[in-house]
């Protein structure tokens, strides 16, 4: 991205303006690969995809040490998170972008994308799964997000921090993830929608998820997992009639769980069988549960998967 000399506006490069970037060549051999160039926010599932297929391919046409992508912001931790689920790779694979304009003062994506790539050739980074470099910080795909709008600080992964730190002379990796899942997806053809609950909601927009035909729902809901008694009243009715419904928490920290029993508590949707995520946001609970419906060999057990 770049910023307009006219209007201000950030806007798109004729094409991504760290490519041939000659700083990395002192580290590793680099094959670059272009596999679309748009803004974050027109990524779709379907472009995180097409992505996971780029690096098979790769993968097979090489022997990979490692594999950097630079990504916009905005989307960046959703891209991360889907290749996380769905590559098994040993090697790394490390995400990076920038929060200043290329001709921006003080533009910071050369400098995360040499911190990238000396994160990737570092044998400490294999078998950790899909990783973030941004801000001298490593952070794992499971627990990273945006959390400023503008800041270069912007992600943060809550609760558990990074994993790694990256100084002018090496990187300090001081934790590692205890598991990984994998799901194998080749296409994508189901429809997961992504509400917030908020105080007062009213149930008919459960009405229309369901009557735009989604194959799947989740909900940010309040506090541990609780939702207003008419919403109730329609998660149980359509969890009932099959419809996968995955709740996490609409609060920065902390995890979801059916604790409270009152009419729209936890306890009482867990009990009737909507799925509680195993601490995760809005947006990644979302691409795990349209992953697991999307897997193409055996239907994947929704309960146990999530709570994994």
């Amino acid at each position: 991205m770049k910023m307009s000399t006219e209007s201000g506006a950030v806007i798109l490069n004729d094409e991504n303006p760290l490519k041939n970037e000659q700083t990395l060549h002192q580290y590793a051999n680099i094959i670059e690969v272009e596999a679309f160039n748009l803004p974050s926010p027109h990524i779709t599932p379907q472009h995180m995809l097409l992505l996971r297929d780029v690096i098979v391919e790769q993968a097979k046409l090489y022997q990979l040490d490692g594999v950097v992508i630079t990504h916009g912001t905005d989307t960046l931790e959703e891209t991360a998170y889907f290749l996380d689920m769905t590559t098994r790779f040993q090697f790394p694979i490390v995400l990076t972008g920038a929060m200043r304009s290329s001709n921006e003062l003080g533009a910071d994506g050369v400098y995360n994308l040499v911190e990238a790539v000396r994160v990737t050739i570092d044998p400490q980074a294999r078998e950790k799964g899909v990783l973030v470099v941004m801000n001298d910080e490593v952070h794992l795909a499971f627990n990273i997000t945006k959390t400023s709008t503008s800041s270069v600080n912007t992600f943060q992964s809550p609760q558990y921090g990074p994993i790694a730190l990256v100084t002018k002379k090496k990187i300090h990796f001081h934790h590692a993830p205890i598991h990984r899942q994998y799901v194998d997806i080749q296409a994508i053809s189901k429809r997961v929608a992504l509400l917030k609950v908020y105080a007062g909601m009213e149930e008919d927009a459960i009405d229309f998820i369901v009557q735009c035909g989604y194959d799947g729902l989740v909900l940010e809901g309040l506090g541990q997992g609780n939702v207003p008694p008419a919403v109730a009243t329609k998660l149980i009715e359509y969890v009932q009639k099959g419809l996968p419904i995955v709740l996490v928490s609409r609060c920065f920290n902390g995890i979801a769980e059916g604790v409270y029993g009152y009419d729209g508590g936890g306890k009482q949707l867990e009990d009737a069988g909507v799925i509680f995520a195993n601490g995760l946001n809005g947006q990644k609970a979302r691409l795990k549960l349209l992953i697991a419906l999307n897997e193409c060999h055996d239907t994947v057990n929704l309960s146990a998967f999530f709570n994994a």
